[in-house]
This record gives structure tokens, sequence and C-alpha cells, in this order.
């Protein structure tokens, strides 16, 4: 954004240089699956987090990992997961992606079995998996509430026992696989068109670090920091959408933003930390401050075919799912949400502004503390409740973005970039317009194991041809760190994120109007041009202040493609609610809106979806793909 220079060149650049044959970006599960795989595949790995190894936003997706191995009901199967995918998304979903996803996910988590993760069992010795909102059956691999815990344990360990294999077999640990922690990338470096490396500063010092490679994988998470209320932590500002931006990459359908139904609302420190499906999965009910179970009265009519509309019969389902409905506290994420919302707003809710939820009258206390223990000690340590007697407040929190970079389902190559490839949250396609909780955790594996093998091809097909970094590159991305030191100005980061945090909560949550929208936008380019002035005081080292203003660009431009693409979307559709437009439109599902920067701001691109082959539409009944399609695509079909 700014355009001040240090005016030094690059030989007179002070920083460390390493040269890799893949870098991944981000060490949750998506980026370590795919530092395994590549180094599988016999190459030299990088890999880089803005934190510690191993506090990864992943530990968050406590519930479990969906995926179809039938072992609790034996009529699941990867096409069950495949509908339930597409329906959850409401057919926005990137159809390959979610077949691929469906199909792949079950050897995931055998394999991550292999590796040393310790599942909770059925009685008969398989891998035990509950219930979740959106999915037909009981589909997610679990460890308590504290899955993406288990899941980064386990892939932590097969790193570093990669690494000892590696000491013992070349006298080197690190000679294949290492691990830069409290890293912060910030430019993607380019030969012409192809990736030929990345480049950032150490958080500690500030000292300067240029990475070589002609593969980078980004791995780095979401974007919820934008937002006020929020379950991500400090890392979540957007990074890996931002430097995919600004390397001329696209995103994707970033308008569609999950606000997690139930988030801590009380007391005001915890307001936004995640409260876990798996509480309305086990059995727990959203009722408001009248009692009422209120979420027989929020069945879209998409979805009455399959949940039940009366307490009885949704009871019943817990013990019989075969022969009865479930209950519509399992209804996908983006349904609650709206639900929570509107009964808030309607003065029902409870006493900090939230709706209660309550799972205290469906299990006995023992049972509560052993299937939901991080639950029952967040709430007793954080807010003095003990949910094996009391019934929880909560309330939406921002919590996943289902937008994007646009990728290629099968190697995750990123849109435009030849050597940039995306996994994990900050990929966009597989979930559509909304995300089923669960499949986050399968989502990582699947696709991260694809981005590490489609790096890895990619980089054998270059034959030791590699991109070359330039001296110019070099002294962009110096610039670009140093930029906040030169500035003349007196902006202060901390004022505009704050601005920034409230103007997206605000304009551009769970309802949004056009009027508001465009408010938004006037608003967040303000910010842009004050962002130009930012100063930064005294040095690099142990400095917060010159974080937050790498991080202030990121969000900037993460919370204007959000508004940008929201403003465009003339409907209602999953993460994506518009109170002047409230009806999904056909018509509408027909388009994905791709996000470019220009250089100085962002523009949407309308970009037809493609439609399901027709082995693929043959999985769903025709009434329902009529909710959701146009005659004339369903005249034509998947051909």
């Amino acid at each position: 954004m700014a355009k001040a220079t240090t005016g030094i060149k690059a030989s007179d650049i002070k920083f460390s240089r390493y040269r890799f044959d893949v870098v991944v970006i981000g060490a949750g599960g998506a980026g370590l699956r795919a530092a395994v795989e590549a180094r599988q595949a016999g190459l030299r790995v990088a890999i880089i987090c803005k934190s510690l190894f191993g506090k990864a936003h992943t530990v968050m997706a406590e519930g479990g990992a969906a995926a179809a191995m039938g072992n609790v009901n034996e009529n699941d199967g990867w096409k069950v997961h495949f509908r339930d995918t597409m329906r959850g998304g409401k057919f926005l979903n990137n159809w390959r992606m979610a077949e691929l996803h469906a199909k792949e996910s079950p050897d995931r988590i055998w394999e991550l079995e292999t590796w040393g993760a310790l599942f909770d069992r059925t009685k008969d010795g398989r891998i035990s998996q509950r219930n979740f909102g959106g999915h037909e059956y009981p589909r997610l691999a679990h460890v308590g509430d504290r899955t993406g815990l288990e899941l980064i344990r386990t892939m932590q360990q097969k790193i570093v026992a990669m690494q000892q294999k590696d000491a013992k077999e070349h006298g080197d640990a690190e000679k294949y696989i290492k691990v830069f922690a409290e890293l912060t990338i910030t430019s993607i470096l380019k030969d012409g068109n192809k990736v030929s490396g990345c480049y950032g500063y150490w958080r500690e010092s500030g000292d300067e670090v240029l990475f070589e490679s002609p593969a980078v994988v980004l791995a780095t998470g979401g974007i919820g920091k934008s937002f006020k209320i929020t379950s991500n932590s400090w890392e979540g500002t957007g990074d890996g959408h931002a430097l995919a931006l600004k390397a001329g990459s696209a995103l994707v359908d970033m308008e569609f933003v999950q606000f997690h139904p139930t988030g801590m609302v009380w007391p005001p420190s915890v307001r936004g930390i995640l409260v876990t499906e798996s509480v309305r999965g086990d059995g727990g009910v959203l009722t408001n401050n009248k009692g009422e179970r209120f979420m027989f009265n929020y069945i879209p009519e998409v979805f009455k075919d399959k949940y039940a509309d009366n307490e009885a019969e949704a009871d019943r389902w817990y013990k019989d799912q075969n022969n009865n409905r479930r209950p519509p506290e399992l209804l996908p994420r983006d349904e609650v949400a709206r639900a929570i919302n509107a009964e808030v707003k309607a003065g029902r809710g409870s006493e900090h502004g939230g709706v209660y939820l309550d799972v205290s009258k469906r299990l006995p206390a023992d049972e509560i503390k052993r299937r939901l223990p991080s639950m029952w000690h967040q709430f007793k340590e954080l807010a003095d409740v003990d949910i094996t007697e009391q019934a929880m407040e909560v309330g939406p929190t921002c919590h996943y973005v289902m937008g994007g970079v646009k990728v290629e389902p099968d190697t995750a190559a990123a849109y435009g970039v030849p050597g940039l490839f995306a996994a994990g949250e900050v990929a966009g396609g597989m979930h559509g317009s909304n995300r089923l909780g669960g499949n986050s955790l399968s989502d990582l594996l699947v696709f991260g194991r694809r981005a590490g093998a489609g790096a890895a091809e990619y980089v054998k097909s270059l034959k030791g041809d590699s991109p070359e970094v330039s001296d110019k590159e070099i002294e962009r991305a110096h610039d670009h760190i140093n930029d906040p030191f030169t500035r003349e100005g007196n902006e202060n980061p901390y004022a505009l994120q704050q601005e920034l945090q409230n103007i997206t909560q605000d304009l551009v949550g769970i309802i949004r109007t056009e009027a508001e929208l465009k408010d938004a936008l006037k608003k967040l380019e303000s910010i842009r041009e004050r962002s130009k002035n930012v100063k930064v005081e005294g040095g690099k080292v142990f400095n917060p202040g010159f974080h937050l203003a790498i991080d202030l660009e990121n969000m900037l431009l993460v919370s204007e493609s959000i508004a940008r693409s929201a403003l465009e979307r003339e409907e209602s559709r999953g993460g994506h609610t518009r109170d002047d437009y409230p009806k999904m439109d056909p018509e509408w599902r027909q388009f994905n809106h791709l996000t470019k920067w220009n250089g100085t701001k962002i523009e949407i691109e309308a970009e037809r979806a493609k439609m399901l082959p027709d082995e693929l539409l043959g999985l769903f009944e025709m009434d329902e793909l009529k909710k959701y399609f146009t005659e004339k695509e369903l005249a034509k079909g998947g051909k």
C-alpha cells in the first residue's frame, strides 16, 4: 500500500538466506500434512509458523474429524458424506473438491491412527464417531472434545520422527525438514509469473529472512481477527489470503464467512471463545429466556424433510436415527447462528445477549466430563459455570471463512501463479457457502496431502531449472517490511485495527444490507488511506506495534474482499445473509465471485460455477435439486 522505500540496494540489505525445494507457510494440520507429503517425495522442506510450533488454530476444531467410515452406522459412506457437504454448502461447493474430500477422508483418519493418534473407541474397538450438525449419520472421529489438539500432536510427532530418521541416516535431523518458529512471511517472490521464494522476518528480532524455493504452500488458516468477536487467536489475520492476492492469484467466494453459533458470551474477557458443536451433537439443546426450544421455528423449507418439527421425535432420534428426523439444533451452522441472532434481536435472549445451551438434562455428570472435558473445564474456570448442572450462555462468533485462494482441486495449485499452492482454511471452494462442522479437520488432511504432492510434482517437473530470486524482488520485500518505520505520519495501528473490527462486526456481520455494505466499504477505504500514515516508533526488537502494522494491511485486504463480494451477491445463501435479499436464488447459484487485487483496490469478477457431472447429480432426488438449480441447468444436466 505504502510507496515509501528505503533506497537500500539488495547488496546492502542484511538478511539470512535459505534454499529449499518446498516452503510451507503455516504449521497447522494442512501445513504439516503438506510437509510430510513433500518430504516423503524426497524433497527438502521448510515449515514456517507465525507462532510457536504446535500453536495452530487447528486445535480449535474440538469436536472431531468427519470421515464416512461407517463405524457407528454402517449406512454411512462417501456418497452420503458428499451429499451432506453439498447440501451444507447450498450446492455452491467446488464439487470435485467435495468429492475428493468425501472419498479420501477415511484413509486420512486411518493414516493418522497408524502415526499414533489415539481416538476414542466403540465398544468393539473401532474408532468412535459422533453426531454433528448437517451430517446424516455419526461421522466425526473424535478424542473427547480435544480432537484438533490430538491431530496437531500426532502431526508434530510425525515431523519429529522423520527428522530423527534423517539424523540417523544422514547425520543431520534438519537436512530435509526444518521448522522456523515465530517467523512471519510478508511477501511471495516471483521470477516473471512463477514463484521463486518468499521473504519475511523473525518476530523476536525483526531480522529479515529470504527463502529461495520454486514452490510455496500457503496453509495460513483464517481471517477471524478482522472481526471484533471471534474464536480465532491473534495469528488469524488473513496473511495467506493477502499473500496470494498480492502475488497475482485470486480468492473465491469471500462473502461467505461462518459465524459459529456457539461462542462464549460472558464474561466479556472471554467473549467469542468457541463452544464445540459436540455439546449439541451429544444432546445439548438451545433455549431462549422463556425456556422454549426455539430451533423448531427456524427449520428452512429445504431441510424440513430431514429435521424433526417436535421435541418428541427430536429426542427419539438420539436412540433411533433410522426412523426419526434429526433435532433442529443439528442444522448446519449458518442456520443455527441466524436463529440465535433472531431470538436475541426479538428480546428473547439470555441475560448477557446470547441464548442458553444445556446438556445437563441429557447426560449424567460423569458422562459430560468424559465426553466434553475441555468444555467442562473451560466454563468452570472462565465463567464459574458447571455445565453438568447449569446451562451455558452462547452466541455467534466469527469462526471460519469458506472463501479463500482459488485452487485446482486435484493438486491444490493456486490460480494464476505457477509454484503457489494452498490448503486448509486459506483455500476456497471445498465448503461452498457454508462449512459443516467436522469437515475442517478432514479437509486439512485430504488437501494438505494433495498440496504437498502437487508441490513435489511441480518442483520435479522443473528438472532443476528453478526460478531465480532477483535483487529487485529482495529490495521490494525489504521495503515492505520497513515501510512502517520510514513513513511520515502519526496513525496508530491499534486504533485502526479497532475501527476495522467494529466496521466488519457491525456492517459486514451475520446480517447484511446494501446500505450497510456500502457504508462499510467507504469506511474501509478511509482506513486504507489512513494506514499509509501508520508510523511505528522504536526498533523491530520485541515491537508488537510493528507486527500489527504489517498485519493491518492483510486485514484490510481481507475485509474489503468480504464486503465487496457480499455487496455483489444479491441473495442469501449459507454464511451470507442479505436482509434486503432474504431468499436463496437459483440464478445466483450459477456464479462464484473471484476477488483480485490490481495494486490499488479490490476487484470482483463473476465466474460461472461448474455443474455437477451426471453421476454425482444422480445421488440426489430431483425434487431436492429443483430447490437449488434452475430448470435450464437441470435440463442440460452435467454433460
